[in-house]
């Protein structure tokens, strides 16, 4: 009886050494690293099972310019302001037969196929061999790689997210720099620790469905997938997924890397989409340091018979500072070439931040602030043009828990 009980307490108790499991209970949402949990394990340690929480509720203001709005309609400067809960996901994550490692999670704030927001299963061969095969985040940008709950601010760069402009109108929504997740097949490995890669395939049509919906590309006779790869060197070790986290404020770690995509026939069957980007992170004791420069080209299919290509890239540097073990002070400067590099002026958007992370209850609260402003530009139309859509001002106060 002794001996069941005994049994019993080792597969429920918390585990102090988390993150020693933190490869085995990867999800990209919450980092286990210097945290206690309820994990789930067999006696010899090869199937782990760990469910995890996390949920966000935010408030916020956005103020927009003149431009865009119709005052006959008593449209209004201040809009989408309010209560939101960007984020809702209960998951579970682990380890199965030594060399299997599995995720689930759904996003109960989202809708349609984006409910599902992750599902994956990954086979390790060895180190520096392994496969993943589901829907996961695809290899591209260091700010989507960064674990969900420990961004340094609570929305990502703008350049990443907000629609290119075009002069002309595709069968679907303009493209944005960022591909997201998505469903399909990747290779990676680290080597020594220092040297990480990604190669991959996905359906290229990103978390809003869940099906196979692609053809045979009518240019260039290949399937009209994502092609996507990433390559990252971190000297001092592998570096965590963090933006900064008063649990590793002992941490002197180092990331370079690029990538690259091409989306083939994208946006149903109107462009080729081609990405690059290079990236910097930087996270010593208290200070986290990130830079990030991306660069996408679209050009269309012979059938849209339209000659003209067009270039557009982005950029950001950001930087976070425990000024106390628990309070992080943030700033960030963000640029985007949105109107492409063959149209004059660019966005400029700086952000200030801070991050309170209350103690032993895993509750998290960021404010932010950032400010769009427009130079460069050529003519006032296309100065009126560039920011369309994007607030002004905005405002963000967000709170997290994660369990």
């Amino acid at each position: 009886m002794k001996k069941a009980i005994l049994s019993v307490l080792l597969m429920l108790s918390p585990l102090a050494g988390m993150a020693q499991y933190e490869a085995d209970t990867e999800n990209g949402i919450v980092s286990l690293a210097g945290r206690e949990g309820f994990t789930w394990k067999s006696k010899k340690g090869d199937f782990v099972f760990k469910p995890y929480l996390l949920v966000q509720a935010g408030a916020h203001v956005n103020y927009y310019d003149d431009e865009g709005l119709d005052k006959a309609y008593n449209q209004d400067n201040v809009a989408n302001t309010g209560f939101s809960v960007p984020y809702a996901v209960l998951g579970f994550t682990g380890k199965a037969f030594g060399k299997l490692t599995y995720n689930l999670s759904i996003n109960a704030a989202a809708s349609g196929a984006a409910i599902l927001q992750q599902a994956w299963f990954d086979v390790q061969i060895k180190k520096s061999f392994a496969v993943r095969v589901g829907k996961f985040k695809t290899p591209f940008a260091h700010a989507y790689m960064t674990t969900l709950g420990e961004t340094l601010l609570p929305v990502i760069p703008v350049s990443l997210t907000a629609p290119v402009i075009m002069p002309y109108s595709l069968n679907a929504v303009s493209p944005n720099i960022a591909t997201g997740f998505d469903i399909g097949l990747e290779f990676h490995g680290s080597v020594r620790e220092q040297f990480n890669y990604e190669v991959g395939i996905f359906n290229g049509t990103g978390s809003s469905l869940n099906i196979a919906s692609k053809t045979l590309s009518d240019d260039w006779h290949i399937p009209s997938l994502l092609y996507a790869a990433r390559l990252t060197y971190t000297p001092k070790g592998t570096m965590p997924s963090t933006q900064g986290s008063p649990y590793m404020l002992h941490e002197d770690k180092i990331l370079l890397g690029v990538s690259g995509s091409l989306n083939v026939e994208s946006e149903n069957e109107s462009t080729n989409d081609a990405r690059a980007g290079v990236e910097f992170a930087y996270l010593k004791n208290r200070l986290y340091i990130g830079a990030e420069f991306y660069y996408m080209h679209v050009g269309f299919t012979r059938r849209q018979k339209i000659d003209e290509a067009y270039n557009y890239w982005g950029a950001y540097a950001q930087a976070g500072y425990f000024v106390l073990k628990t309070m992080q002070i943030a700033a960030r400067y963000d640029f985007f070439n949105r109107n492409g590099t063959g149209t004059d002026g660019f966005l400029n958007m700086p952000a200030v931040g801070l991050n309170y992370f209350f103690p032993k209850c895993n509750l998290k609260l960021q404010a932010m602030y950032q400010f769009i402003g427009r130079t460069g530009h050529k003519t006032q139309l296309d100065r009126d043009n560039d920011d369309l859509g994007l607030a002004m001002h905005s405002g963000t106060l967000l709170l997290q828990y994660t369990f």
